[in-house]
């Protein structure tokens, strides 16, 4: 019954945002180009279009996952399992970035250096979320969405200056490095309060998921926000954009917002879009599963697998993967990183000890690196070769309800 009542623009969209996700990870190990790729002064517009388009994954993968437990709800779970189940998978979530995908990214058990990012923050919100799963939607939603507007308020405040809380304040909000215990260092990537603020926002969206114009019209004012208050350089983002050169690189400098932590700006622009193209990608799928024709002005996306789609259709590609996120996430880190090993060793003929340096990119040789359309090959064919093993673990998944596999 659980498997009819999925939202299939959600899987869709999720999807999406996992196959644009690897394009960034392929162009952080395979590039040529060794700088900021958003960088006006230094980038290239294919560079910046690159990297600007994987803008979109972190944000929409977050919010998804707390709309995604508010449906839980609607499929039966109660409040208490719904809470357990954040909090031990959220856990779950920050053991494997800790382990798993720590070893993807490093291919080493040097714990010297460990970097925390999007699955630490997905999972310590999970965890901060159980309990809000307790209050009526609105009141999280509303919790959330104070989070993410006011955060900006805190920019001022640096961890540099807060002394022995220094570690908290990186945890929470500034991106930076944490000292522990015999020289160790954690790399705080994904600092976690606006994290928390998106995935409570997304639970409470979850209340008005299916209802089409509404998401419409809240996506395309998110981003009309997003550019009336970018315009005005007053709130939202610690860079105000400049007017550059050429016309150009102020679009990049106006599109150019803080995502470590994500402002208010960054996540207006990221996520109006997102929401934006629910609707759409229900619409298209509907159309799909009915020879192509299209349906009649649905008002509520629909929520029963539309299995009549072709089996190999693009829909039904992306929608696996979105179906099975964590699945993907840690086989195509490890992909990605064997790869650029075996290939450094048939291009250079031995492999740089940065290919096992955390960060990889600040330690590789100025010669390492391939052109922005090898990288796009690269990319092409690690999701082709990702895809057999998601349709098998999504065949594993339908058919087997066991409450293990829905941690992974």
């Amino acid at each position: 019954m659980a498997e009819k009542q999925r939202v299939d623009s959600i899987d869709l969209l999720r999807g999406l945002v996992m196959i644009v996700m690897a394009l960034d990870h392929v162009r952080d190990f395979f590039s040529n180009a060794h700088f900021e790729a958003t960088d006006v002064t230094k980038t290239t517009p294919a560079y910046y279009a690159t990297r600007f388009i994987t803008h979109f994954c972190a944000p929409s993968f977050v919010f998804l996952a707390g709309t995604s437990a508010f449906l839980q709800l609607e499929r039966g779970k109660t409040k208490p399992e719904l809470a357990r189940f954040l909090l031990t998978r959220g856990l779950w979530l920050v053991f494997l970035e800790l382990t798993v995908v720590r070893f993807g990214w490093a291919l080493n058990v040097d714990y010297h250096f460990v970097g925390v990012q999007v699955m630490w923050a997905l999972g310590w919100s999970m965890v901060a979320l159980a309990p809000l799963v307790y209050l009526p939607p609105r009141v999280t939603a509303a919790i959330g969405l104070a989070i993410v507007l006011l955060h900006n308020l805190t920019d001022g405040v640096q961890a540099s200056s807060l002394g022995r809380s220094a570690w908290l304040w990186h945890v929470l909000h500034d991106p930076g490095m944490v000292t522990l215990p015999d020289h160790r260092m954690l790399f705080v990537v994904y600092p976690l309060v606006p994290w928390v603020g998106v995935m409570a926002a997304g639970f409470g969206f979850g209340a008005i998921v299916r209802q089409v114009r509404v998401t419409r019209l809240l996506g395309a004012g998110m981003f009309a926000a997003f550019i009336v208050l970018r315009a005005s350089n007053l709130y939202g983002d610690p860079h105000p954009w400049h007017r550059e050169g050429s016309f150009g690189a102020t679009i990049g400098s106006f599109l150019n917002c803080e995502k470590y932590p994500p402002s208010l700006l960054f996540l207006l622009m990221t996520l109006g879009p997102a929401i934006a193209l629910l609707a759409p990608l229900g619409r298209f799928h509907a159309m799909l599963a009915m020879g192509g024709s299209a349906p009649q002005a649905p008002e509520r996306l629909r929520l029963e697998s539309l299995r009549s789609a072709p089996r190999f259709s693009i829909a039904n590609v992306v929608r696996t993967f979105g179906r099975v996120p964590l699945f993907y996430y840690v086989l195509h880190v490890l992909l990605i990183h064997v790869l650029a090993v075996v290939l450094a060793a048939v291009r250079y003929g031995h492999v740089n000890d940065a290919m096992f340096t955390l960060p990889f990119n600040w330690h590789v040789p100025a010669d390492y690196g391939y052109s922005l359309p090898v990288v796009y090959a690269l990319w092409v064919g690690i999701v082709a070769a990702l895809y057999p093993l998601c349709r098998w673990f999504e065949g594993v998944k339908r058919n087997n309800k066991s409450v293990w596999l829905s941690y992974l």
